[in-house]
């Protein structure tokens, strides 16, 4: 096998500039073990050395706001001493590589993330991304990455409540494995990734290390995917569901008997960035001994050991008095716990091979293999990379699908096999094969789960309860990054005011393709804009986020996706919320302008194969009037259900419906709601209610007086599913479609195993 000639600070992820920093920084070369923290520490995925100036635009301040972007997780007050710890993240490249681990993994550190903090994790949300299911490997990415979220989550215990699944063709190669978590604790007691004072030990609690996970997401996430991807498996990391299990439980029992000082994951980077940042943040220094780290593997060196990203550890920082009760604690719990390291005052970052030898009782002055300035690992550089909004994009945008569709489909054509052919698509079709795995009921907290506009969680103790969303289009973005950004923001918004709740928080994953191509970083900058633009409108802080760049395969990037996950308050949930159902003698009404607007949508797009045009036109003062309104509506109980009309337009969301509440309905809207732009345009906020005919008149009355337009479309009733002058299908017909489109796609019908074995 031929030597690789590559040097070793480039095969490690860093440029010949960083590397010049680096010699500048330490006034001599790095040694190996230094080289190694440095390229972990300052790739793309620990250091956002692409993002950092763009991400400074969020607004992240409210009162309710008690811990914002830059920790663990982001914490919200949520009354009645109670506060609640949100985190997302993305492992798109590992489970690219490894599907079944890489996304079990990507479980396992949110969850970590969450009660690092001092919160007992309740909820996963997991936001999917795929290529189109015609295709053998999508299917067996999409498969084994629902497999690996339902076998860790479920056996950690922790349930997966809701999320999405979307499938692009641009996600054929690169898929997004995109995972939120969600835990309560107690407002007083908070944990912080601090160090303390000086002298303070450093406690690795957990599983062993081993090569598994060596640059596993802070590697394999800053770069793209090639020819060579296959080789890259071993960097996946491997996890233990039950190890974190009891890792929950001793660690919350740690931080409710005050033995702990701070305490950190180790995620991203291993023991070299968990020890480094908990240090750093308390302006002290760190010494590590790599002697002292529990090993799976024999003849490991420091290098690989520092730079490990093993599963089911945590960092620990414990007074010097503690450590015999957590060393027996962690016993009592069957966890591993190895006094590794101790605080200093040298704002230094120290590793040691045999820093102290017990047997003989003394403490030599071995030579450091690694000695950095503390802070010079977590201040990585900062580039402003160039932008450049593509030349293509003009034609792009004034691609309008509308004329066309026009010409197909005009006016009195029946609609009918288009309104089919959109249920059947995987991205609108019933996603129950998915979370039928989820076990999404653990601790009774939930409400409303998956398949609903939110998830509902009450907050046991409490008459208060949580909503949440996820949600994002990249197709809107590939477009207009600006206003596909605010309409993520917009539809995770009116998700949650679906569910009566109103919004307090938002964190984001941000997904995109290489940032040194100008057009990527152009596409970011802009959705930082218009995700900042929303949220300042609607009064919502970003807690927390993430940046996932270099999502491309073979040269090619996917289209700009982020998406927005929105934390809701309900003030009371003394009941469910409506559902998003029909059910009969009921009056069907609309809230919201419809408007011919079909660039990006799911009939244009998918259906049709257009798929350029504006996207829908994201008001943000209309929103919030409606947003309020439909929230004001819910909490009175004034509606008997609501469903966010979203992907595939009105026709979808009746449909939708419909089959809920296995209840069809008779409509003779106005004119132009029952021509195929009325009925498939993706205009944005709109929301369908259903209520009872005396009731109808009293809402519309209240939303004229609201300044939210609306619209009486008609009455419920029969097993068909008819719009006078568009379309007539038989709910049973379209139940079948929506219901077996993506079994038949994976050649089951009622999930299960396939075939070939797997599941």
């Amino acid at each position: 096998m031929p030597v690789s000639t590559e040097p070793l600070h480039r095969a490690l992820g860093l440029t010949d500039e960083e590397l010049a920093a680096i010699v500048a920084l330490l006034g001599r070369d790095p040694s190996d073990l230094e080289l190694a923290m440095y390229g972990v520490m300052w790739s793309e995925h620990c250091s956002y050395k692409s993002s950092k100036l763009d991400l400074r635009r969020f607004p992240t301040e409210a009162p309710w706001v008690l811990v914002g972007p830059g920790e663990g997780a982001g914490v919200l007050d949520v009354g009645d001493g109670l506060a609640v710890a949100v985190r997302i993240e993305s492992h798109n490249h590992p489970s690219a590589i490894e599907p079944a681990q890489g996304a079990a993994t990507g479980v396992g550190g949110i969850i970590r993330d969450v009660f690092s903090m001092g919160a007992r994790p309740i909820a996963l949300m997991d936001p999917l991304r795929f290529g189109t299911l015609d295709d053998a490997r999508t299917r067996y990415l999409f498969e084994h990455v629902v497999g690996g979220i339902s076998a860790y989550g479920n056996s950690v215990g922790v349930p997966t409540v809701g999320g999405e699944a979307v499938f692009d063709d641009c996600y054929r190669e690169n898929p997004l494995v995109n995972v939120l978590c969600l835990g309560v604790v107690a407002r007083d007691r908070l944990v912080r990734a601090v160090a303390g004072a000086p002298g303070n030990v450093a406690v690795l609690l957990g599983a062993s290390t081993g090569r598994d996970g060596i640059g596993g997401a802070s590697v394999l996430a800053s770069a793209g995917f090639g020819a060579d991807s296959e080789g890259k498996r071993p960097s996946v990391q491997v996890g233990d569901p039950f190890e974190e299990k009891r890792l929950i439980e001793a660690c919350l029992e740690l931080f409710e008997h005050g033995l702990v000082v701070g305490v950190q994951d180790l995620g991203a980077g291993g023991l070299s960035c968990a020890a480094s940042e908990t240090a750093a943040s308390s302006d002290a220094g760190m010494d590590v001994d790599v002697a002292r780290v529990p090993r799976r593997e024999a003849q490991m060196t420091p290098v690989e050991v520092m730079t490990s990203e093993s599963q089911e550890r945590m960092l620990a920082i414990i007074e010097p008095r503690h450590v015999d009760a957590v060393l027996a604690l962690c016993d009592r719990w069957d966890i591993r716990a190895a006094v590794v390291g101790h605080v200093t005052d040298t704002r230094r970052f120290r590793v040691f091979d045999g820093l102290f030898d017990p047997a003989r009782g003394t403490e030599p002055d071995p030579a450091a293999l690694a000695d950095v300035p503390i802070a010079s690992l977590g201040e990585g550089p900062v580039y402003a990379r160039p932008r450049e909004r593509p030349w293509s994009q003009e034609a792009l945008v004034a691609a309008d699908p509308w004329p066309e569709l026009a010409r197909q489909f005009p006016d009195g054509t029946d609609l009918s096999p288009e309104l089919l052919a959109l249920l059947a698509t995987p991205s609108i079709a019933d996603k129950s094969w998915v979370w039928r795995q989820y076990d999404h009921q653990l601790f009774l907290n939930t409400v409303v789960g998956p398949g609903g506009d939110a998830t509902v969680l009450r907050l046991q103790g409490t008459t208060r309860g949580l909503a949440l969303a996820t949600d994002g289009k990249a197709r809107f973005c590939r477009l207009d990054p600006r206003t596909g950004a605010r309409l993520a923001v917009l539809e995770a918004a009116r998700n949650v005011a679906c569910a009566g709740a109103t919004p307090r928080a938002l964190v984001n994953c941000l997904n995109f393709g290489n940032p040194e191509h100008p057009a990527v970083m152009w596409q970011f900058h802009e959705t930082v804009e218009g995700m900042s633009e929303a949220c300042e409108a609607l009064g919502i802080p970003v807690i927390g986020g993430n940046v996932s760049f270099y999502n491309e395969s073979r040269g090619a990037d996917i289209d700009p996706t982020p998406v927005a996950g929105i934390i809701g308050l309900i003030e009371h949930l003394d009941t469910v919320p409506p559902p998003a159902a029909l059910g009969p003698g009921q009056q069907v009404l609309v809230l919201g302008e419809s408007r011919p607007e079909l660039g990006g949508s799911e009939w244009a797009a998918v259906v049709h194969g257009l798929t350029g045009g504006a996207p829908p036109d994201a008001d943000l003062v209309t929103a919030a009037r409606l947003h309020e309104f439909v929230r004001s509506l819910v909490a009175e109980r004034a509606v008997l259900g609501v469903h966010d009309c979203a992907d595939g337009g009105l026709a979808v969301t009746l449909a939708e419906m419909a089959i809920a509440g296995e209840c069809g309905f008779s409509l003779t809207p106005a004119p132009g709601l029952a021509a195929a732009a009325g009925c498939f345009a993706e205009s944005a906020s709109r929301v369908v209610l259903s209520t009872t005919p005396d009731a109808a008149a009293a809402v519309l009355r209240r939303a004229e007086a609201a300044g939210v337009p609306a619209l009486d479309l008609g009455p419920t009733g029969g097993d068909r599913l008819v719009v006078t002058g568009a379309f007539d299908v038989g709910i049973a017909e379209v139940t079948r479609i929506w219901r077996d489109a993506i079994p038949d796609a994976l050649g089951q019908r009622e999930g299960g195993i396939r075939p070939s074995g797997r599941v």
